[in-house]
């Protein structure tokens, strides 16, 4: 499925070594990148990425930035986010013998590699993808850690192994 909610292809034949791309987010890509990662709003998405061609490949480098709210994991209330995160992505044309379709397993390195269709690399989708994995995956409100304890649920702290040993050496003193 292709997702074209902040879609900024660039021709790679046209792509200039060292050329820097700024790219912003008008507000209906802002609400359509909001609503499909499940943000209760994204008020700001900005990027630049400067391209630097390794052969058939595109290295960007660059900074992506946004102002976001979510919904509290423990109690649903918003929770405002600021995203300034550094980003490296390298561009390479899609395998020909499908083998991108299959499951495989990556190295770290590879995490970073974004196949492409070899005329066009899509830096919009690729730093709306790079917001999605820069966001806080469990945001917490003030109220977040009151509201678990009257739901009984147990802190780090209290559920840790070390927790156990004082529960059994304060039963021992006993």
């Amino acid at each position: 499925m292709i997702r074209d909610e902040f879609g900024h292809r660039l021709d790679v034949k046209r792509i200039g070594d060292g050329e820097r791309v700024d790219l912003t987010a008008d507000e209906a890509e802002r609400t359509q990148i909001a609503a499909r990662l499940g943000l209760l709003s994204l008020g700001r998405l900005d990027a630049h990425a400067t391209l630097i061609r390794e052969g058939k490949g595109v290295r960007a480098r660059g900074r992506v930035r946004a102002t976001l709210e979510q919904s509290c994991a423990a109690t649903g209330a918003p929770v405002a986010e600021h995203v300034d995160e550094p980003f490296e992505l390298v561009f390479l044309p899609a395998p020909l013998d499908g083998r991108h379709d299959e499951e495989v397993e990556l190295a770290a390195v590879d995490c970073d590699v974004v196949f492409y269709d070899g005329a066009s690399i899509d830096l919009g989708t690729a730093i709306a993808d790079t917001l999605a994995l820069s966001i806080e995956p469990y945001p917490r409100s003030a109220e977040a850690d009151m509201a678990l304890k009257e739901a009984g649920v147990l802190s780090e702290a209290e559920a840790g192994p070390f927790a156990a040993l004082a529960k059994l050496r304060k039963s021992d003193a006993s």
